[in-house]
């Protein structure tokens, strides 16, 4: 999904979208509750790049299950990934300066089955990672929060409470 200076892949469900766009002042264009994180992401965007402690910041917020991966037009050279309360596999190759990523390894190990040299890159739940495209292996990893949340049960570290 883009949405104004951010492209989105999304795994879940904002349960408080509506909620949030209102908070926020956001435009909506896309009935899709997907469309948060990036409206958050744009917002979050301070001299062309996205600024990790705002974007943390508001995605406390946030109610439900995700796992996103975002990259800002203006900053086309860095990918965010957030793994949340919801699957996210990773994998890169150095030599072909590629970054694969699925909901399950299932997918990348059928789509990517031929080729060799891909290296997994484990990232644990509740984690930011922020890398250049220059350096693929140039990972950093940051926590991050929000309410993880199914419909009609809240969840506490994935168990529900």
């Amino acid at each position: 999904m883009r949405t104004g200076n951010c492209l989105v892949t999304h795994n879940g469900t904002i349960l408080n979208a509506d909620y949030l766009f209102h908070r926020f002042g956001f435009g909506r264009h896309a009935q899709v509750d997907s469309e948060i994180i990036g409206r958050i992401a744009d917002a979050s965007i301070v001299g062309g790049r996205i600024d990790m402690r705002a974007l943390r910041e508001r995605l406390t917020l946030c109610r439900g299950q995700m796992s996103a991966v975002i990259v800002a037009k203006t900053d086309p050279e860095t990918v965010v990934i957030l793994k949340g309360n919801k699957p996210l596999e990773l994998i890169y190759h150095p030599k072909l300066h590629a970054v694969f990523y699925a909901s399950s390894a299932k997918y990348l190990q059928a789509a990517l089955s031929d080729a060799k040299g891909w290296k997994r890159r484990p990232i644990e739940p509740m984690r930011i990672s922020v890398f250049p495209c220059s350096d693929l292996q140039g990972f950093q990893l940051q926590p991050f929060s929000f309410v993880a949340q199914t419909r009609g049960s809240l969840l506490k570290g994935g168990v529900p409470v």
